[in-house]
């Protein structure tokens, strides 16, 4: 695997491109002088769990044969700046908003499996941070 970033130039803007050309801006914020122009590094973890674990949940939920018409995940995180500077989240909550004609216990099952065996971004980031989950079907 491998993601190239480029310094677009301008303050803390950058671009991130994969190797298959997918691409996402990021940024620092107004008040380190960024532009505010894509995702910070921080926000960047956060989405990371929450599409890793989306991905695994649309997975899972497709081979128990459920309906799943609709996903979001909602990822909010509590940030603690530690003694040595820099800063790592105390607590990221991920808050699936599913639809469908859906099983909540195969829904339950998938989103155990993902967070404690398959998603990859949670099983980094569960060595500093406190994550936890819930759900709503709609």
């Amino acid at each position: 695997m491998k993601i190239d970033v480029t310094w677009l130039g301008k303050d803390f803007h950058m671009e991130a491109e994969n190797e298959t050309d997918g691409k996402i801006r990021i940024d620092g914020k107004n008040n380190i002088g960024g532009l505010e122009g894509g995702l910070s590094p921080m926000q960047l973890l956060l989405a990371g769990v929450g599409g890793c674990s989306a991905i695994d949940v649309i997975s899972i939920l497709e081979k128990q044969k459920q309906d799943l018409t609709d996903l979001k995940v909602e990822v909010d995180a509590d940030k603690q700046k530690l003694d040595a500077g820099y800063s790592e989240y105390k607590t990221i909550h991920l808050h699936f908003i599913l639809s469908g004609n859906l099983d909540p216990k195969k829904v339950q099952r998938a989103l155990d499996l993902s967070i404690t065996k398959y998603c990859s971004v949670s099983k980094a980031l569960e060595k500093g941070s406190e994550i936890s989950y819930d759900y709503e079907i709609k």
